[in-house]
């Protein structure tokens, strides 16, 4: 009797849940009615970029909304032509067949016998195909429920209402410069919500950093005010699984605090907040240090010790790096911590710090690893030296009295970028630092940034009155 509740009131997915909609068609038709849509018009969300984030994004998406066809279209855009290799396309044939669900859909679907032709070596798979059937090629493990996929660019977005980002920083701008050939002769702007936690830097005509929404601010020409930040503590996979995670919704008020009510779910909480450039440094800047975590953690073996001195120093140079980056670097404490924390027990760069120190891979495979995707760390980490090796940032190191680049209070990322960057060093150096007997204990390195004014408000390219979107922060 209870199951037949169950099957009344809810619908099951993908993955092996049982979704209530009780109150899905009412923020939905919410949503709907706060962006303009008439009746017998759907609301158009289009993912650009198929990552795990991006992919999972719009699967979850299309599990709780999915249903209301007549009044929301869900896609997601990715290239077409990115070939399966065979050892992969073994794996995803274990896959299917260790999941009934999947296969039954499979078979539904008569999608199952290319994955059999695909494991023979009788048919090449591509990314685009797979992942029509809910297989990210970056997260083969988990499969996600079926998505509509566009492989041309202006077919997924030229009528979106909601655009998605879900490409990695070093993409965006290229890409976001080409969408906004497409929306000329749109009368109302699309909402972006960009998933991206890369930056890169610029040095001229002063150093600062630029930020993926800061990028498709300058290709697009889009409003502030249309252009978001969703971060948190989160990996994909689990996300999709249902494991509880909680990520936050930056921009301005206008459209974070209706888009955090439609995003909400049992198991993913959304909060919104107002300052949106700062959180979005800061999912950049714990990439940074999940590499060199992932170092420690592979060349100690797993030692909890050695983990947890890494964790001391990183933490301490991250506070200090916050202080040069935001007026009240306080507020940024817990979420920067949580996203660090998840990061290094199972984000995909940590993972990397550990294959590169194992050397079952090496820089000249570049930053786009195969089953990955783009370790946005190894980029975050040049972005930040180079901007903070800039004696136009200087501050007073107090124990010297005397003017520094503000990278040489930061002895864990000046290590990261000769291991990673110029490769000067092997991946033992980042042991070597921990154990210098010079290094200062991380608790002065914090004191240093609670008791000095190093707020250098130029660094996020924006003057002092408005790093906040169209209003002050609330505590």
């Amino acid at each position: 009797m209870v199951g037949s509740i169950e099957a009344a009131n809810g619908s099951l997915h993908s993955n092996g849940s049982v979704q209530n909609f009780n109150g899905l068609e009412e923020k939905l038709d919410e949503l709907r009615r706060i962006v303009g849509k008439a009746d017998g018009d759907p609301l158009r969300i289009v993912g650009v970029g198929a990552g795990a984030w991006g992919s999972v994004f719009a699967a979850v998406l299309q599990d709780s909304y999915g249903q209301f066809r007549d009044k929301i279209q869900i896609r997601i855009w990715r290239r077409a032509g990115r070939a399966v290799d065979r050892a992969t396309a073994e794996h995803l044939f274990e896959v299917i067949n260790s999941r009934e669900d999947v296969l039954r859909r499979l078979i539904r679907r008569c999608a199952y016998l290319k994955y059999v032709e695909a494991r023979l070596g009788d048919r090449t798979l591509y990314a685009d195909e797979i992942l029509k059937d809910g297989f990210c090629l970056n997260m083969i493990d988990t499969p996600l429920c079926h998505l509509k996929v566009v492989t041309n660019l202006q077919e997924a977005v030229w009528d979106a209402d909601i655009v998605v980002n879900g490409l990695p920083s070093t993409e965006t701008q290229e890409v976001f410069e080409e969408m906004s050939n497409y929306w000329k002769e749109r009368i109302t702007d699309p909402i972006i919500i960009s998933l991206a936690k890369g930056i890169e830097a610029a040095l001229k005509p002063l150093p600062h950093i630029i930020t993926p929404t800061q990028m498709i601010y300058r290709a697009t020409g889009i409003p502030l005010e249309n252009i978001l930040y969703l971060g948190g503590p989160n990996i994909a996979s689990e996300i999709y699984n249902k494991e509880y995670a909680n990520a936050r919704i930056c921009g301005a008020e206008k459209w974070r605090k209706p888009l955090a009510k439609f995003l909400r779910q049992p198991h993913f909480i959304v909060w919104d907040n107002s300052d949106l450039v700062t959180h979005e440094v800061m999912g950049g800047l714990k990439n940074v240090y999940a590499i060199g975590a992932g170092m420690v953690a592979a060349l100690t073996k797993e030692s909890a010790t050695s983990k947890s001195v890494y964790f001391a120093h990183c933490t301490s140079e991250m506070i200090f790096i916050t202080h040069l980056l935001a007026e009240e670097p306080e507020k940024l404490a817990g979420p920067l911590l949580a996203d660090t924390y998840v990061t290094l027990l199972k984000g995909r760069n940590a993972w990397y710090g550990q294959m590169l120190a194992k050397g079952e891979i090496n820089r000249d495979m570049g930053e786009n690893i195969s089953g990955k995707g783009m370790i946005q760390g190894v980029s975050a980490v040049q972005a930040f030296y180079e901007l903070l090796s800039q004696s136009s940032l200087n501050v007073l190191h107090p124990e010297e009295n005397k003017h520094v680049a503000p990278v040489e209070l930061c002895p864990i990322l000046k290590t990261l970028y000769k291991i990673l960057i110029t490769r000067e060093q092997s991946s033992q150096a980042i042991l070597q630092a921990l154990r210098d007997e010079n290094l200062n204990d991380p608790r002065e390195r914090i004191e240093i940034a609670q008791s000095h004014v190093f707020y250098r408000p130029s660094l996020l390219g924006q003057p002092l009155n408005n790093l906040k979107v169209q209003e002050k922060v609330v505590t």
